[in-house]
């Protein structure tokens, strides 16, 4: 029964961590906002959006017009581009990680001319992992019945969570390897200005033994 808890309370932890992300942000003409996910490699993302247009008379945001839309871009952890290119106002980006790490997902407008200085706010829901997966299309195309895709689910799951711990150990190696670098700049610094301290004091001893025997001779 505790290995059964236990199993359940891995499974949910590991859940709370791809749970999808949603927000809205707002964005002025050619301003450029930048989001930062981190996700284990050979991850699916899904990011859905939706832009909308100030209405000053209003004050509030209504759907955006046709010509306005939004310019994406995604860098790897190498900062190497994966994806960029000119989506319409309200569309579905989708892109496969195939190294672990900080990806930057970067969005602005395509033009500043349509909308004449007025504030858009774009809906941003990113998804990763087996929430990315859209089961129902899964099951209309291979036929599975409810037990299948149960079985198909966990499987999926299951997959995350090894990814998930993967790309936790890739961290914690990372963080070891930067903080041994770290330690060892300081400890050659520490040596560094040990030895020119050292031959100062020679060099000053040295200084002041010959001026006392040049003030002897005087």
């Amino acid at each position: 029964m505790y290995k059964n808890f236990a199993l359940i309370s891995l499974f949910l932890f590991f859940g709370l961590l791809n749970v999808t992300s949603a927000l809205y942000f707002h964005i002025g003409e050619t301003e450029r906002k930048c989001f930062i996910e981190e996700i284990p490699d050979e991850t699916n993302v899904i990011v859905n959006y939706k832009v909308e247009l100030y209405d000053p008379r209003s004050g509030g945001f209504m759907p955006s017009s046709s010509g306005i839309g939004m310019h994406v871009e995604v860098r790897d952890p190498d900062d190497k581009v994966i994806l960029s290119r000119v989506y319409s106002a309200e569309g579905k980006i989708f892109f496969t990680s195939h190294l672990p790490g900080e990806h930057v997902i970067c969005m602005y407008s395509n033009s500043s001319a349509w909308f004449s200085g007025s504030q858009l706010r774009v809906h941003l829901d990113i998804q990763v992992g087996e929430h990315a997966i859209n089961y129902g299309e899964v099951v209309q195309k291979e036929k599975l019945s409810e037990l299948q895709l149960r079985v198909r689910q966990l499987i999926d799951q299951v997959d995350q969570i090894t990814k998930e711990q993967n790309y936790q150990r890739f961290r914690e190696e990372r963080f070891r390897q930067t903080s041994e670098s770290t330690n060892s700049r300081v400890l050659w610094w520490s040596l560094a200005q040990t030895t020119v301290l050292f031959v100062m004091g020679i060099w000053q001893m040295r200084h002041l033994k010959t001026f006392f025997e040049a003030k002897k001779l005087v």
